[in-house]
């Protein structure tokens, strides 16, 4: 629930700001003639549209499990960053293509004091919108508020090197589109990273060793009847992981006396990691053939 919570009000709030901000900075890029501006206003659009898109998923994620997602709806966070990070990946292609062409056509940028003073609220504001959305994103583990973050701090950077384009572009007329160039790719790189990071948690990816270490040292410490643990498997969705692995101990065991072992493991990794895990019990002999 305080996933939730979190995740509209920084939704909410996003988009509001967003849709203020793109006004401003479309205003003041039209009025100066800079492709650059004009290229982060929709950069800033595009902001608003992440966050309904992380709303809508923030919605959906949370649904319990049901017949047919025993599981939950936890992935549908990762959907709604990846189509995110799409999103943002086209406005930066578009922009990239624009830029090029202003740069051969060599047009004149005139700024305005309004222009400045507009960039520069703009960059604290979404500087402030970003921390807050990362800090939740970790806070919550939601993949989606840290994309809707990331997409904030990618357009306060974008801001802050026009600002300084701005101090340059007077003398040499190519900064503008240059800096329009830079804007692009850095969104680029950054809807990249969005993708990949997302679409890696749907596909299935190792697990982190560190984890694997300290079950290995719980089992060591705690479980000296565990000879051996090996093929960790971890499955993330969204809130709820599932983790299997096999485990081996001496032939003689009793089933009864395996069964309480493997169900104490079970628990202890539950409470300590938050993790549902089954473990596939099997005897010594086995391993060491």
């Amino acid at each position: 629930m305080r996933k939730k919570s979190l995740g509209l009000l920084e939704g909410w709030v996003s988009i509001g700001i967003n849709l203020l901000l793109f006004a401003l900075k479309l205003w003041a890029g039209i009025t100066s003639a800079s492709v650059a501006m004009v290229a982060d206003a929709w950069h800033t659009l595009s902001d608003s549209a992440s966050s309904v898109i992380l709303i809508t998923g923030m919605t959906l994620s949370e649904r319990s499990a049901d017949e047919k997602h025993p599981f939950g709806h936890g992935r549908i966070d990762n959907i709604a960053a990846i189509i995110i990070g799409t999103l943002l990946m086209g406005v930066g292609f578009g922009f990239l293509f624009k830029s090029g062409v202003r740069l051969w056509e060599y047009s004149p940028v005139e700024y305005g004091r309004s222009a400045v003073i507009i960039f520069v609220i703009a960059a604290a504001v979404k500087e402030g919108l970003a921390r807050f959305s990362i800090w939740a994103g970790r806070k919550t583990r939601s993949e989606a508020l840290i994309a809707d973050g990331c997409h904030h701090r990618s357009d306060a950077a974008t801001t802050l090197l026009i600002l300084a384009g701005i101090f340059f572009g007077r003398e040499m007329r190519w900064v503008d589109p240059a800096l329009g160039i830079i804007v692009s790719v850095v969104i680029i790189h950054l809807s990249y990273g969005i993708i990949k990071r997302s679409s890696g948690s749907i596909i299935g990816e190792k697990m982190c060793p560190e984890i694997e270490r300290e079950i290995q040292e719980i089992i060591r410490k705690d479980f000296p009847e565990v000879s051996s643990a090996h093929h960790f498997h971890l499955h993330r969705y969204g809130d709820h992981s599932e983790l299997t692995f096999h485990a081996h101990m001496p032939d003689g065991f009793t089933l009864e006396k395996a069964h309480g072992i493997i169900n104490g493991l079970e628990e202890r990794i539950n409470r300590q990691f938050g993790i549902e895990t089954t473990i596939h019990a099997g005897p010594l002999s086995e391993a060491e053939g």
